[in-house]
């Protein structure tokens, strides 16, 4: 049965890429709306710049120019083997096909022969020995524009070693698909972790190369020391626009949607609530075995993607968000279901785990809730931190706003 299912799922995987791809495509055919160039697919900009180097990447599965991989491509541009030195692998590996917190081994990418060394193993940031004889570090992941994705992280540690071993880095941006709107409590650096090193709101309005530029400049990364970063930034993109991603940036978020309300939904990661992983819409839904409620699922272990879901086995009541559209658009963190959650479950002082404080990045969201504050008050009460954020926000923006 098990097998079977996997047999299942694997197959509705490969149609949610391909859909992801055709929605990329659509939008790229729009008679209104020239296609996104993303920062990799201007090899003009920084071919140059890395011939006749010793490189390193930072990529995965993500880091495509077009529909191929950018070391493929790279290698088909003239750039000898032998010139790239490594690959550092984030959370979900080079491939992208291990399911989130799962430890990344080193190794060889069977494809290139290329080594592979992890950034989500025993170290988070690249190590001195691991830097040896590299000149140059191209930099190439898909943000999805959340304080808890854990690429901005690794974006970080990478500055920093880079900084430490007078190494440049060249960022190949990419659209943030959650760049719309800016919102959600900032961080309390009391409550800094890999989901989240950074004094920056939940949904900060960043693309990952304006967040390098902030990171830099405001000084974060250790001592006050500054990488020397190039952003290669991505062409006819406007601040905001919809954006579907080419291929699902992580194995829990399968689809456009999940993406845009990953930011909301996350939340339920630091409850005992599903958040819907081991099952085909993860962060699309969230239940309980004790919750009311007319829908339900059964969260399943999936080879990849859920290594040990919470209630494996067991039927999950809640609530199906997959039709959620808001009318006013994607502008806001939507805290409704958290509290609606938090009311009908039963044991309350069970609802939260200690994980919770540190994907909100304080831990006042959650004595709010235990309050029974509303949404509004809730809201109100990050406006004078957020006005603060996008301020010190304007110094770094590369794109113009989608007016």
């Amino acid at each position: 049965m098990y097998a079977s299912f996997s047999y299942f799922y694997a197959v509705f995987r490969f149609l949610i890429s391909t859909i992801f791809i055709l929605n990329g495509l659509m939008a790229a055919c729009s008679p209104d709306t020239p296609p996104v160039r993303c920062g990799a697919d201007q090899l003009d900009q920084y071919l140059a710049l890395i011939e006749g180097k010793q490189i390193a990447l930072v990529a995965n599965h993500t880091s495509l120019v077009g529909g191929r991989h950018l070391v493929d491509t790279l290698l088909a541009r003239g750039i000898e083997r032998d010139q790239i030195v490594k690959v550092f692998a984030p959370e979900h590996g080079f491939r992208g096909d291990r399911a989130a917190g799962v430890q990344i081994e080193d190794g060889t990418d069977p494809l290139t022969g290329i080594p592979v060394a992890s950034l989500y193993g025993s170290h988070k940031k690249p190590e001195p020995g691991e830097l040896a004889g590299i000149e140059l570090m191209l930099f190439d992941l898909q943000d999805v524009g959340a304080r808890f994705y854990t690429y901005i992280s690794t974006l970080h540690y990478v500055m920093e070693a880079c900084a430490e071993n007078n190494i440049p880095l060249i960022l190949l941006d990419r659209p943030n698909p959650n760049g719309a709107y800016v919102d959600g409590p900032v961080l309390d650096t009391a409550f800094s972790s890999f989901v989240g090193m950074h004094p920056i709101p939940v949904v900060y309005g960043l693309t990952i190369g304006e967040l390098a530029g902030m990171i830099n400049g405001e000084g974060w990364l250790s001592k006050g020391i500054r990488c020397r970063v190039t952003v290669i930034p991505c062409a006819d993109y406007t601040r905001g626009q919809p954006y579907s991603m080419p291929v699902s940036p992580s194995p829990n978020l399968a689809n456009d949607h999940a993406v845009l309300m990953y930011p909301s939904t996350c939340f339920f990661e630091g409850t005992v609530l599903s958040e819907g992983r081991g099952t085909d819409m993860p962060f699309e839904v969230y239940g309980h075995p004790d919750l009311p409620g007319a829908f339900s699922f059964t969260p399943e272990i999936i080879a990849g993607v859920a290594r040990n879901p919470k209630f494996k086995g067991s039927i999950c009541y809640g609530e199906d968000l997959r039709s959620f559209t808001p009318e006013e658009g994607w502008t806001r963190i939507h805290l409704q279901w958290l509290l609606e959650a938090y009311k009908a479950f039963p044991q309350k002082e069970e609802f939260f785990t200690s994980y919770f404080s540190t994907l909100a990045g304080t831990d006042k969201l959650r004595m709010q809730v235990e309050a029974g504050w509303d949404e509004e008050r809730i809201r109100a009460s990050w406006q004078e931190e957020l006005e603060q954020y996008k301020e010190k926000r304007r110094k770094y923006l590369i794109y113009d706003e989608n007016d």
